[in-house]
């Protein structure tokens, strides 16, 4: 199957943001993509600062089951899109992605991992859970999680083949580089996609913002990671798609072959 990672800017205009999103299902169902990963916040976008409101204002908020969302069902076709938005909430809203195709719905995600200043703004999720799509089993994880191992492993012993990251990842604000290739957010940015991929022998689907929001810089870096944590396209910090052709399924029990990592795993030993 073909797999995309979108490389892109979202901002405030949900319509411009909506246009933007069937232009990109277009052209990737032109090239024949079976899955295609948008970034987080690809709705409305994401927040302009860690420290409050700026002049950005916050993302827009939308119900599970919105007109907009339906819309880019209708988009994508027989195609699996996974895309983030901002989920309303009776208190704060959840920092949502959605899978799905123009049959419904597959599977959704609310992002439980939190940076420092977005628990004023958003909810956190508190489960991660796999579920069964067209393209093979498939887990979704949003920005921040990453960083915790424990989170790709519970998609992985869940059947997850494939993960799904969708990120509005920024530079670093405390220690800013001249170039965004110096930056340490990059190195983690790009060193838990790898690792992530490797330690669980999945495929690894990483999509990022670009461009600015506010007082954030995001890195893009939009890739598509094998199972034994090589990446096998890229679109670097420019936006794009990082498309690549494998079997999912078959690249996994490859590298499953005679190490298989959540087979020997010794949990009793981990307390």
């Amino acid at each position: 199957m073909k797999i995309a990672a979108v490389a892109a800017h979202f901002g405030r205009d949900v319509e411009q943001c909506l246009t933007k999103i069937e232009m990109i299902v277009g052209a990737a169902a032109s090239q024949g993509v079976d899955l295609l990963v948008f970034p987080d916040a690809t709705i409305g976008g994401y927040l302009g600062t860690f420290a409050g409101t700026d002049e950005t204002g916050l993302p827009p908020v939308l119900t599970e089951d919105s007109p907009e969302i339906e819309r880019v069902g209708k988009a994508a076709g027989d195609m699996v899109v996974c895309l983030g938005y901002r989920e309303h909430a009776a208190d704060l809203p959840y920092n949502a992605s959605v899978c799905l195709t123009g049959d419904g719905v597959l599977g959704r995600h609310r992002k439980v991992h939190q940076p420092a200043g977005e628990a004023g703004v958003y909810r956190a999720g508190d489960r991660f859970a796999a579920f069964d799509t067209p393209v093979g089993r498939l887990g979704m994880l949003i920005d921040y999680d990453k960083t915790f191992p424990e989170a790709a492993r519970t998609l992985a012993a869940d059947g997850a083949r494939v993960i799904a990251c969708l990120s509005a990842w920024p530079a670093s604000l405390t220690n800013r580089a001249p170039r965004l290739v110096q930056d340490r957010q990059t190195r983690l940015f790009d060193l838990y996609d790898c690792a992530r991929a490797a330690e669980n022998q999945v495929v690894w689907v990483s999509a990022n913002q670009t461009g600015t929001m506010g007082r954030l810089r995001f890195l893009g870096r939009s890739k598509v990671v094998g199972p034994g944590g090589d990446v096998l396209a890229r679109t670097w910090a420019k936006a794009g798609l990082a498309l690549t052709e494998l079997d999912a399924e078959a690249e996994v029990a490859r590298a499953r072959t005679v190490l298989s990592h959540l087979t020997e795993r010794r949990p009793e030993s981990y307390a």
